[in-house]
């Protein structure tokens, strides 16, 4: 099968590009599958993400800036021959959306690895990078239903382009110490891809914490696997969909 892993970022014409990411990614895919990691097409409002970024506060904003760039991607990857789209940022940014415009399966990270935490664990404590992240969190797990099984949401305080992983590493382990002392989880969710797992490895913080720590990257590329395997989708009832093509998501209503 073939799985675009969708970045929720515009590519930096600048940047050293995916490289190191999408090793990693394709380490966790089976023998068969083929894994390319994309990212949305550059479009009209991106510098709030880039703003934000450089002011590390990140509230969701920027992903609601970039939904539609998102969907379009999607759209021009089920055209393109991919058999899944996953959305590689924790937050789920565009997935509802982008449901509604294909039929192959569309991936979030965040409510994939928590329903398949939810089948292992009864509660679940969640990390995140920023402290604007927790209640964006918080209103997420609320829309999902999740939000009752859920001990507390807490931010880890490092985030940027460069981070040290010693760093990171200390920070997350201490924070997600505080979490198993103090409101008792029987796992912990690590949201921030770009920190955990790319810098930090999930299972050394796990052999550290003596609890499941879950890795949102290979546990939704593995359900995508599934999803193939067993030739499922989202349903066309949750998500019905018109008959639309990807030139339909780049044209203008009247043009000519």
């Amino acid at each position: 099968m073939r799985i675009m892993f969708l970045s929720h970022a515009v590519r930096n014409p600048k940047g050293g590009g995916n490289a190191r990411a999408q090793d990693l990614l394709r380490s966790y895919c089976s023998p068969g599958t083929e894994l390319d990691v994309h990212n949305p097409d550059d479009f009209e409002g991106a510098r709030v993400m880039r703003r934000m970024g450089e002011q590390s506060i990140l509230t969701g904003l920027s992903h609601a800036m970039v939904t539609a760039a998102l969907i379009r991607k999607t759209v021009w990857a089920e055209e393109n021959g991919y058999d899944a789209v996953i959305q590689s940022n924790t937050f789920d940014p565009g997935v509802e959306a982008g449901r509604l415009a294909v039929r192959i399966p569309v991936i979030g990270v965040m409510k994939c690895t928590l329903h398949a935490a939810m089948t292992l664990c009864d509660r679940i404590a969640v990390t995140v990078p920023l402290p604007g992240h927790v209640p964006y969190t918080r209103r997420i797990l609320r829309m999902y239903g999740m939000d009752h099984f859920v001990t507390d949401v807490r931010s880890v305080g490092v985030y940027g382009e460069t981070v040290d992983k010693q760093e990171l590493f200390d920070a997350a382990l201490e924070t997600m110490k505080g979490l198993v002392r103090d409101t008792n989880p029987e796992g912990i969710l690590p949201l921030g891809g770009a920190l955990i797992p790319y810098i930090v490895d999930p299972l050394d913080l796990q052999r550290e914490l003596g609890v499941p720590v879950f890795n949102t990257k290979s546990t939704s590329i593995r359900f995508a696997e599934t999803c193939y395997a067993l030739g499922l989708t989202h349903s066309q009832i949750t998500y019905p969909s018109a008959d639309l093509n990807y030139a339909d998501f780049t044209g203008r209503a009247f043009e000519g």
